[in-house]
Parts: C-alpha cells; sequence; structure tokens
C-alpha cells in the first residue's frame, strides 16, 4: 500500500483544530502536533498512488489554516519491520 508522511504547517493555534479534521479522513494512519518547523505530522496510507495523492491534494492540502505542506511518499519494502529487532523508545 502507498505510504507517505506529512509534514504541515498551519496558522498559529489552529493545530488542535486541524488535527481533528485530519483524524477524519479514513486514509490517515496517524496525526501527531510537533515542535520544530513544522506544525502537525501525518502518515497516510491508501490503496493505490493517485488515490494517495488525491488525499493530499483534495483534502489535506484544502483544510482551512493549512499553510503548507512536505510530503515524503515511503519507498515500498525499505526499513519494513521484522529483520532487525525493533527498539521501544
Amino acid at each position: 500500500m502507498p505510504t507517505a508522511y506529512v509534514l504541515i504547517n498551519c496558522d498559529l493555534g489552529s493545530e488542535e483544530e486541524i488535527i481533528k479534521e485530519l483524524k477524519k479522513l479514513t486514509e490517515v494512519i496517524e496525526v501527531s502536533g510537533v515542535y520544530g518547523v513544522y506544525d502537525i505530522i501525518l502518515k497516510i496510507k491508501s490503496e493505490t498512488m493517485d488515490k494517495l495523492r488525491e488525499t493530499i491534494t483534495w483534502h489535506v492540502r484544502r483544510i482551512d489554516k493549512v499553510r503548507s505542506t512536505l510530503t515524503m511518499i515511503v519507498i515500498e519494502g525499505q526499513g519494513e519491520k521484522g529483520k532487525r529487532q525493533q527498539l521501544d523508545l
């Protein structure tokens, strides 16, 4: 399944409102507020790459008070769980 991480910049103070909207999308796997250059990080999966692009372009980026996004599409098959023991941090 195509997967992407999306870093989001938003208007100051609108993080919780945007996170609430993002949680309504069925393709959203995880969403969290973060400190640093970006305000929110989103993990999203979809059945096809076209559906993934559509969700990011027409749903995520169109949420009111979202100012910019940076999308990183995961390379399938790299870094998957299983071969090495995962560390719990």
